[in-house]
């Protein structure tokens, strides 16, 4: 992500949290996100830095007129930063809808959104059907009302059905993991994933997320993993940072310098 885009979308999250946001908020959202993607000339017209902002907004104005007021200030505001590319505004406009529908959720969507993750990695036709690239949008995105509804948050059955429906050539199980690093930003969180061979007893989890809180800084929310494969200790995921101290990862590391 380029310096301009980091701040386009500080900038615009900024703008969303000033907001009265409600389930429709999030809806709107992902409908300008879904518009903008369907024409390139509007996502470019929009993140045209080289055009005055009195003609961005007007344009804003003109093209999402049917958007609540909330959702189309904050589309207002995106479209006046300078984005590195008119394909970021888009996923920043992504990005602006997961955290409205967050933000107005009471549930713990980072949990449900880490469940499906699961559910789908576990499940390879599962898999294949909502993260072709060939299958009808629709046709995913009732599949996804159908698994969930009355299962999952409203919050999360939107997010997911939102995503399957466009998924603009990316990998499902990474669009799940984004989603949930931007709803445990929402509410300041920062999400570490922990795979071991048995579960944690809930002294064992808080004491590891008091030291993760420390190392890393604010709240650190887990999700854990149960995989017999790692045979003992543990292994964590923070973003790009992996702590492995499995038997298997020593185990792994021995056969490699045994065969070097």
């Amino acid at each position: 992500m380029g310096s301009a885009t980091t701040q386009a979308l500080a900038a615009s999250a900024a703008a969303l949290d000033k907001q009265r946001v409600g389930a429709a908020t999030a809806r709107d959202l992902f409908a300008a996100a879904r518009t903008a993607a369907g024409s390139s000339q509007l996502s470019g017209a929009l993140a045209d830095h080289s055009a005055a902002p009195e003609a961005r907004a007007a344009l804003v104005g003109s093209v999402f007129a049917k958007l609540s007021a909330g959702a189309r200030n904050v589309v207002a505001t995106a479209a006046a930063q300078r984005w590195s590319r008119p394909a970021d505004l888009i996923d920043g406009l992504e990005t602006l809808a997961i955290r409205a529908a967050a933000k107005a959720s009471d549930a713990d969507v980072a949990g449900e959104l880490f469940e499906v993750s699961r559910l789908v990695a576990t499940n390879p036709e599962l898999e294949l059907a909502l993260g072709s690239s060939l299958g009808d949008a629709k046709a995913k995105s009732d599949l996804v009302q159908k698994l969930l509804g009355g299962v999952a948050s409203e919050a999360t059955v939107l997010i997911v059905s939102e995503l399957v429906r466009e998924l603009r050539g990316r990998r499902l199980r990474r669009l799940l993991q984004s989603a949930i690093d931007i709803v445990a930003s929402q509410s300041g969180r920062t999400v570490a994933t922990v795979t071991t061979a048995k579960p944690l007893t809930a002294e064992q989890a808080e004491r590891l997320r008091a030291t993760l809180s420390r190392t890393y800084g604010g709240e650190i929310a887990l999700n854990q993993i149960i995989d017999a494969g790692v045979v003992g200790g543990i292994r964590v995921q923070i973003a790009d940072d992996i702590i492995d101290g499995s038997i298997s990862s020593r185990l792994t590391d021995l056969r490699q310098k045994l065969a070097g």
